[in-house]
């Protein structure tokens, strides 16, 4: 097996723990999405403004029908992927569906803090730091993902005419965009690193954002029951099958999703300095999203992410990751009841502004992006962000 020279070290010793997950966690690091790959190499020979219609005309399609003008690469990839598992049950959704707006308060706030660091922590930091994505429009990225996420987790949002659906497509081919753009730009290290948004990058993103994140909720004083966690992990499953993610590295349930996080940091390096950056500029985008306008507030903010954070991700990786130091005894502990305090002011005096900044942290998730002209459909054209086409 061809191993990228980053992940030597961690395989060895993933190997001695799962060697079989182990190896298929680095294989996948040399994959990357042949369907998506293909069309937006396709879509290339377009200009930003054919390209944008064409996607436009695929995604609002409801049947066969509709697809028949389009370029026969674009037919196939839309039939391809409009095809649902047997293992699909949308009804059963709903209980995590219901689930995730009872504790919507708390999900970016884990998501901030817990789950986005620690896929930073890995290689996963690679392409993010190059492109300079959260560098550069980093606010309205952050909202983007907030409104993806919401869209998720609306009734029938997965569905072929959900947007949620076609928010995840989009996010498949912005992937193939950028990974052909890594590719072409001369900064991509593929014998250390593997191929750009690799499969078992997306494999081990997935695992986060459903399994990890249920941790991070519960830690932050979300409630919810087994079905509801259960069927909160099949949404997130059916959301990277439509992302492309490959079935090996693509989680069954809670069990196999956490094996596939622990197994697949084990294979990681240890954080470098794009991860050092990366989740710096996550923290501190926080009082961005929120609308923070004044210099002291905003420290104070990022200081208060900062410690909610280290007692989420624990005291190892948040010192690797340069986090400034301080306590975590009772953070959590705090957090919580502060939640309970928040909930009964705000049921007893409905019109009262919380200015705190728990308030402000766990109020991060309602500024969502929603572009005032629907979901638009341009992608990346240029490596960096900042010299690149709005999209």
């Amino acid at each position: 097996m061809d191993i990228p020279s980053d992940y030597v070290a961690g395989y060895e010793g993933a190997r001695a723990i799962d060697p079989k997950l182990a190896t298929t966690y680095v294989e996948h690091t040399q994959i990357a999405d042949p369907l998506a790959d293909e069309v937006m190499a396709k879509l290339s020979e377009f200009d930003q403004e054919r390209s944008r219609e064409l996607l436009h005309v695929a995604m609002d399609a409801d049947d066969e029908e509709e697809l028949r003008d389009l370029p026969p690469f674009m037919r196939e990839f839309f039939h391809e992927i409009s095809k649902e598992p047997d293992w699909v049950d949308h009804s059963a959704f709903i209980p995590g569906i219901r689930m995730f707006h009872r504790n919507s308060q708390l999900v970016l706030g884990s998501m901030v803090g817990g789950t986005l660091v620690e896929g930073f922590s890995t290689n996963i930091s690679k392409s993010f730091f190059i492109t300079g994505r959260l560098r550069d429009q980093g606010v309205r990225r952050l909202r983007q993902n907030n409104r993806h996420m919401v869209e998720m987790f609306i009734p029938g949002g997965l569905e072929r005419s959900g947007d949620g659906w076609r928010l995840t497509v989009r996010l498949r081919l912005v992937h193939a965009a950028i990974r052909r753009l890594l590719n072409e730009s001369g900064e991509w290290d593929h014998e250390a690193w593997g191929v750009p948004i690799s499969s078992a990058h997306l494999g081990y993103a997935i695992s986060a954002f459903s399994a990890r994140l249920l941790k991070h909720l519960k830690n932050l004083g979300a409630v919810f029951d087994e079905e509801e966690r259960a069927s909160f992990m099949q949404v997130w499953r059916y959301d990277g099958y439509v992302m492309g993610i490959p079935e090996e590295v693509l989680f069954r349930d809670e069990a196999s999703a956490d094996r596939i996080f622990g197994i697949g940091s084990l294979c990681e390096p240890e954080p470098g300095m794009e991860s050092v950056a990366m989740a710096h500029a996550l923290v501190n985008s926080a009082p961005l999203v929120a609308g923070i306008e004044d210099p002291g507030e905003r420290r104070r903010l990022s200081k208060y992410v900062f410690s909610v954070s280290r007692a989420l991700i624990g005291n190892g990786m948040a010192d690797q990751l340069m986090y400034p130091k301080s306590m975590t005894f009772g953070v959590l502990p705090w957090f919580r009841m502060q939640k309970r305090y928040e909930t009964l002011l705000s049921r007893l005096f409905q019109k009262r502004r919380a200015d705190s900044n728990f308030a402000r942290f766990t109020g991060l998730f309602g500024v969502s992006q929603f572009d005032e002209e629907g979901i638009t459909y341009g992608l990346p054209d240029h490596v960096y962000a900042e010299r690149s086409t709005k999209w």
